[in-house]
């Protein structure tokens, strides 16, 4: 089990939060992957706020953050392959999908109207200490717009719903930068749902068997992050460029980065993938500015979290509705 750095915030803050997701309001957190949006899980009418605030549409489903396995245990089914799961990677990035369990009072909002639940307990020490204290579910996509590129930094999530939401915890930027690796663990084998820092190969490693498992199109999504458009920048994005437009910005990778832009951002000069993925979101939005025609973004290998890396990446450069 990994063992997340000592930070906290100072009680009344965790007072206020606590104070305010009673009240069924949204409060902004930080967690190690991204800054999410809370709100109790368990009250519909809060969960829905989540859904206006963010104009996210209601067939997408939403992760509820709990504090430790045993508070999970309380509204999803478990089993073997989650159990092994959850003793390897939490806290940390990893989301398991398990079905809801005979009573569960988790809002069926965050479900999406679905059977299954996402859950995962965050490494973050400021999140940690919030979900202790409040001892339950709280229900916490990404703080910002549907679609939109997701927020690394507190000042992403202020740029993005300013004053939609009451509190924002500022927690310093976040260590991984990708959402979580989601895993469907219903079946008699897990599933990768969604790439992220942990890698299909360190899923195999603890169970075995780990098969991606794209969203089949008009199927029930079970997690977030399965849309074909999302964590989109307001420029077009063209991956794998091998040369740059006019007036395109560049988002590079290695030391060995393309020539003839006037901006361009460097994602890991020396070709570390785990520092790419911590720049990527705050890279992206500084590059999708105005004067640019759009981002070009040179070729990420496709291996350990270079996969998730390309995943958000494909569907940054999704066609958009």
């Amino acid at each position: 089990m990994n063992q997340p750095k000592i930070l906290d915030v100072d009680i009344a803050l965790v007072d206020k939060a606590i104070s305010l997701w009673k009240q069924s309001e949204l409060v902004a957190i930080p967690t190690e992957t991204v800054y999410g949006l809370g709100a109790d899980a368990t009250n519909g009418e809060a969960v829905a706020c989540i859904y206006s605030v963010k104009s996210r549409p209601q067939f997408n489903p939403l992760i509820v953050h709990v504090a430790t396995a045993e508070i999970a245990r309380q509204y999803v089914v478990w089993n073997d392959i989650a159990e092994s799961l959850a003793d390897a990677f939490w806290p940390g990035p990893l989301t398991l999908v398990l079905k809801r369990c005979v009573n569960c009072t988790i809002s069926e909002l965050v479900s999406a109207g679905g059977d299954t639940i996402a859950i995962r307990v965050p490494a973050h020490p400021i999140a940690l200490q919030l979900l202790k204290a409040w001892n339950g579910g709280i229900a916490a996509p990404s703080a910002n717009r549907s679609g939109r590129i997701s927020p690394t930094t507190a000042d992403h999530v202020r740029e993005e719903l300013g004053d939609a939401i009451p509190l924002i915890i500022d927690g310093g930027a976040c260590d991984v930068g990708i959402e979580s690796t989601v895993v469907d663990c219903t079946g008699p084998e897990p599933i990768v749902l969604r790439a992220g820092a942990i890698t299909r190969a360190m899923v195999e490693q603890v169970t075995g068997l780990a098969s991606p498992a794209p969203a089949a199109p008009g199927a029930q999504l079970l997690s977030p992050g399965q849309l074909a458009s999302h964590y989109a920048p307001t420029l077009a994005l063209r991956m794998n460029a091998m040369n740059v437009k006019a007036n395109e910005a560049l988002l590079t990778f290695g030391p060995n980065p393309i020539s003839g832009t006037a901006y361009q951002l460097n994602l890991s000069a020396t070709g570390n993938l785990i520092e790419a993925a911590a720049n990527l979101f705050a890279y992206l939005r500084a590059l999708d500015r105005p004067e640019f025609s759009g981002i070009a973004v040179m070729p990420i290998p496709n291996e350990g979290i270079g996969e998730a890396i390309n995943d958000r990446l494909t569907r940054a450069a999704a066609p958009r509705d």
